[in-house]
């Protein structure tokens, strides 16, 4: 599935609000991140905790031209957590870590600009 980044596109055509709800969005902190030298682009290995109901999760995210591991630690960040889990390599993404693209197409995480706590759901 191939997503346009470019942001002169036009909208996508018109969903449901039961649609949008079926998209279970929630933050968390990030605990643990580290290199992920066997994924095919640049990307980094995250465990991120959404709280007791959903726990801590795998992430691989295409970070690593705006983000060095130490500052991820702690960060909290938005993820789809209902998508099927996705076999990377031998790693195991059980979450969608979600950014937007910069100007030159690095992606800036998306998260909360005050802490909520974790497993907080996007409506």
């Amino acid at each position: 599935m191939h997503i346009d980044h470019d942001p002169s596109q036009p909208a996508a055509d018109p969903i449901t609000f039961d649609d949008f709800l079926r998209v279970d969005v929630r933050i968390g902190t990030i605990v643990e991140a580290e290199p992920f030298p066997d994924a095919r682009k640049p990307a980094f290995k995250l465990k991120i905790d959404f709280g007791a109901a959903i726990g801590i999760r795998n992430s691989s995210a295409q970070i690593v031209d705006r983000y060095t591991l130490d500052e991820l630690i702690g960060r909290q960040v938005a993820a789809v957590v209902n998508f099927p889990p996705r076999q990377i390599g031998k790693f195991l993404s059980e979450v969608l870590t979600l950014g937007f693209a910069d100007e030159s197409g690095a992606v800036i995480l998306f998260a909360p600009d005050v802490p909520v706590p974790n497993g907080s759901r996007l409506f």
